[in-house]
């Protein structure tokens, strides 16, 4: 009788290391699920920046009609963009904040999971 009781006494002791290997497991699994997905979202939203980062390369790559030479047309970039006060950094800033990336320093393009985030909005609402 009590070789029984100690069988399953040690049975019962190695189911209990087996349901915490499966609870381990369980939470592993979780964790690259999830991974998985901010991956998959992420890849995403950097598919649809390089798309219209191409397209925008080829439209500035053709020919233009007019008959206004090149340091013109530089000089004259150059002049809008020292017009404006926040300049074109800021706003290359702003679209990747509304494409869902952290801009601030302490998530630095990372993606943004859960809303807006105070620190980038505090960096965009600087003068």
């Amino acid at each position: 009788m009590k070789d029984i009781y100690l069988g399953v006494d040690e049975l019962e002791a190695k189911l209990g290391g087996l349901h915490t290997e499966f609870g381990s497991l369980k939470l592993k699994i979780k964790e690259l699920v999830e991974e998985n997905q901010r991956l998959r979202i992420e890849n995403q939203q950097l598919r649809k920046i390089f798309k219209r980062e191409t397209i925008e390369v080829a439209v500035d790559t053709e020919p233009e009609a007019s008959e206004e030479p090149a340091d013109a047309r530089s000089q004259e970039r150059a002049e809008t963009a020292a017009s404006s006060p926040t300049g074109e950094g800021y706003d290359n800033l702003a679209r990747l904040y509304h494409e869902g990336f952290h801009i601030c320093n302490v998530y630095y393009g990372h993606l943004r999971m859960e809303g807006d985030c105070l620190f980038c909005l505090s960096f965009l609402s600087k003068p």
